[in-house]
């Protein structure tokens, strides 16, 4: 059996591919920090323009168009395609891409190779989905089993950080198993082939391979990892003050949008389908178990993510260690606080 990600899906797995999807027409928004700016501080936002990084994962686009949270917005809008969260922030610190939401790793590494990267937003999403999958009829039934055992993960991901963490509470290494470092596209297909043994991932494509290949969930991420995901943007975006408005209104508004899925699940889980490509009852499971809270960048976060980081520098996939406070910025921390309700420019 061929797991269906459909290639229209494989072909978003290009790192970076432009969408149409947009509020306005998109046109480059030029020198917005001196265009935007009147002589008397206000800010001009029809010519402001954010480029904001998407993936399948997060539906972001598809979650605030559901919700209308892009509804009377004012500044222009380009949204790119990104197979996961590493290449978010890639295009992020080129300059390429203003903003990202991605799950806890990626910002780990960004921060190891001295990225430009800012988080400005935290979540908590349950883990129930992200999960580590053997194939129908395995006979791995515990961490122990995962010994010597092929496993696709995406390198950088929220799932090797969830991958690290299991092999490390029960004794083991990664050089105790074969990592295969794929993108969800590529494992999916090396798991539907019965390539791999074992699959690290997220929702949807958790209750994706549940649904088309019969595959079973060994260990979710409970007790092994945080469930944390981020907004995040660079040090430049920050430094310009129209940008910087506008994309804490486009924060604001997110956090809206979740929750209104929240409240919303069947009607959110019929949009996300027809996004994706996927079945609704295989949406619909993601969206159950992918429920999500906005809460403020505190201690309790950083110190989180430090761990984090640590795990993956003890065990040497990053060289030293990697000061993580340093790359958390919460100057948007009020909107955490009231229910994401900005102010609209």
């Amino acid at each position: 059996m061929t797991i269906r990600i459909t290639r229209r899906l494989g072909a978003l797995a290009a790192a970076v591919a432009l969408t149409a999807g947009t509020l306005a027409a998109c046109g480059d928004s030029g020198d917005a920090k001196n265009a935007a700016i009147g002589k008397d501080g206000s800010i001009d936002f029809s010519k402001v323009t954010l480029h904001l990084g998407d993936q399948k994962g997060a539906g972001l686009q598809a979650l605030l168009n559901a919700a209308g949270q892009l509804n009377g917005v004012k500044y222009k809008v380009n949204w790119a395609m990104f197979t996961s969260g590493p290449p978010i922030l890639e295009a992020i610190n080129a300059g390429a891409v203003d903003f990202g939401y991605v799950g806890n790793t990626p910002p780990i590494f960004s921060a190891a190779a001295r990225s430009n990267i800012r988080i400005v937003g935290a979540f908590d999403i349950s883990l129930a989905g992200q999960a580590i999958l053997v194939p129908k009829g395995s006979t791995l039934r515990t961490a122990a089993d995962l010994k010597g055992k092929k496993i696709a993960v995406a390198k950088g991901s929220s799932a090797h950080g969830h991958l690290l963490s299991v092999l490390k509470k029960n004794g083991l290494s990664l050089n105790d198993v074969q990592p295969q470092y794929l993108q969800p596209s590529d494992s999916l297909a090396a798991f539907s082939a019965g390539k791999i043994d074992a699959l690290a991932i997220w929702e949807p494509y958790t209750a994706q391979v549940e649904a088309q290949t019969g595959g079973r969930i060994l260990l979710d991420g409970n007790g092994y990892t945080n469930g944390y995901a981020f907004a995040v943007t660079s040090k430049k975006v920050l430094g310009d003050k129209a940008r910087t408005a506008a994309l804490k209104d486009f924060v604001g508004r997110y956090q809206r949008a979740i929750a209104w899925a929240d409240a919303h699940r069947p009607e959110w889980a019929k949009l996300w389908a027809q996004q994706t490509g996927l079945s609704v009852p295989v949406s619909q499971k993601a969206v159950d178990r992918k429920v999500t809270k906005v809460i403020p960048i505190d201690d309790t976060v950083v110190n989180s993510e430090q761990q984090l980081a640590d795990l993956f520098s003890d065990a040497k996939v990053l060289p030293g260690k990697v000061k993580i406070d340093d790359f958390f910025d919460r100057r948007f921390n009020d909107l955490a606080t009231t229910s994401g309700k900005a102010a609209t420019p």
